[in-house]
């Protein structure tokens, strides 16, 4: 590769990324030395990050429209959830329940989406903080609906009382593990969820798609100058709202994909933290706090998922008798937040 390539290649992805592979390629090299499974690890990476893959693409219309990472993303995962929620009531199984929870949850994002994005319009400059909170409250508010409404399909409330249980489980509807086995392929004893990265590509490319129109072009303009955009007739604040729906929509969409791979659909609070690995997976894929693209999300959660699936086990044996896997997951992915929303002021 020339020297103008590989330049190239620095500025789309960044040296954290490169860094963050060089660790995660050596903790590979010292899980085999530890007795661990490399086959199973990279098979783990794989399910892992097609399961994230939406909810890390959910950030991408967000950032280019200037909002910046979207924090808020338990908005979109608790219309996601309530859609599913929806579906199991309707006693729908396997691909019915999929393509309905889905189906359900489209509309529901967007009138959602919409409020968000006019709740940020109404508070420029302070995006990511109101995010945070908002994402927060929509899940505390949700954790009373799913004790209020009237729901009765006996899969999925409590043997006594009234409401739903925290964790309903997806077997029961045939919905446990549908886009990872549809095409499933092994090289050795990794497993490719063929599916799940099927929907992901196709949601990807039209996501590419919606940023070369006209639409995505003025959204992506007024995310990198909104006083010259406005200047040249752009309606920046319009930009905003239709950047947030989709994010939203794309959010309810992802928490169903993950839902299907993980087996379980969670309720409660369990949508609160969400967002931050999310961030933290574009982030390390190269994206800034007001630039992303299709490559920094799959650069990102490959490698994010990747540390935490070979990194936290390697840790464990290293230093058998502890448990360090949770304390280096948040270290590692707050930090990557950290270390990247101290970069926006040496970016404006």
């Amino acid at each position: 590769m020339s020297e103008r390539g590989i330049k190239s290649a620095l500025g789309h992805v960044g040296i954290p990324a490169l860094m963050i592979a060089a660790f995660w390629i050596a903790t590979l090299v010292g899980a085999h030395f530890v007795g661990l499974s490399v086959q199973a690890l990279l098979s783990d990476t794989l399910r892992r990050a097609g399961m994230n893959s939406v909810l890390v693409l959910a950030m991408v219309p967000a950032i280019q429209s200037g909002t910046g990472p979207n924090f808020a993303l338990p908005i979109g995962i608790v219309c996601g959830l309530f859609a599913m929620v929806c579906a199991i009531e309707l006693d729908l199984m396997g691909p019915a329940w999929l393509f309905a929870s889905i189906l359900f949850s489209i509309p529901i994002a967007v009138v959602v989406g919409y409020l968000y994005g006019k709740l940020l319009n109404a508070v420029k400059g302070s995006e990511m903080t109101i995010a945070t909170y908002a994402g927060f409250s929509a899940t505390a508010l949700m954790a009373l609906a799913w004790l209020a409404i009237p729901f009765k399909n006996p899969k999925m409330g409590w043997l006594l009382g009234e409401g739903l249980r925290e964790t309903i489980q997806l077997d029961g509807v045939g919905g446990a593990q549908i886009l990872n086995n549809f095409l499933m392929f092994r090289i050795g004893r990794v497993a490719v969820p063929t599916g799940t990265f099927l929907v992901f590509g196709l949601l990807a490319f039209l996501i590419r798609l919606f940023f070369r129109s006209r639409t995505g072009i003025a959204i992506s303009a007024g995310g990198i100058n909104p006083k010259f955009a406005q200047a040249t007739g752009i309606d920046v604040n319009r930009g905003r709202i239709w950047a947030n729906v989709i994010s939203t929509v794309l959010g309810a969409i992802g928490i169903i994909i993950y839902a299907q791979s993980y087996g379980f659909v969670q309720l409660y609070s369990a949508p609160l933290m969400m967002a931050f690995p999310a961030v933290a997976a574009i982030l390390v894929g190269g994206a800034t706090a007001s630039r992303a693209n299709i490559l920094n999300v799959v650069v990102g959660v490959v490698l994010l998922q990747g540390l935490f699936t070979t990194a936290l086990p390697v840790a464990n044996e290293v230093f058998r008798g502890t448990d360090l896997s949770e304390i280096m997951r948040m270290m590692i992915q707050n930090g990557i937040i950290l270390y990247a929303l101290t970069q926006v002021k040496r970016e404006a």
